[in-house]
């Protein structure tokens, strides 16, 4: 499988506990967190729902996107998933049948 670098957003439930990640590999990724195969937090905290991500051509940028997020307060993150995915709904399902 060809690498796509990408930033992704979990939540244990809507308006739930948000994780922010980066990855090159965002289904194999977001399989493990929801397999709970990921130690630390998102598996301390149910932390499995992908409700956001994005997509980019540089990893670089991605991990630069990733460390900007992770210093915004919860409203910031919180407005940019309901822009996209108002109804919090899981993005997995979507993502997998690629």
């Amino acid at each position: 499988m060809e690498k796509q670098p990408a930033v992704y957003m979990l939540s244990s439930r809507p308006n739930g506990t948000i994780y922010v990640g980066v990855t090159s590999n965002l289904i194999g990724r977001t399989w493990q967190h929801r397999e709970h195969l990921v130690d630390g937090f998102t598996r301390r905290h149910d932390v499995a729902r992908l409700v956001w991500y994005e997509l980019w051509d540089d990893m670089a940028a991605a991990i630069q996107r990733e460390k900007q997020q992770k210093k915004w307060n919860r409203a910031w993150k919180i407005r940019l998933i309901a822009e996209q995915n108002p109804e919090w709904s899981d993005l997995w399902p979507g993502l997998a049948s690629i």
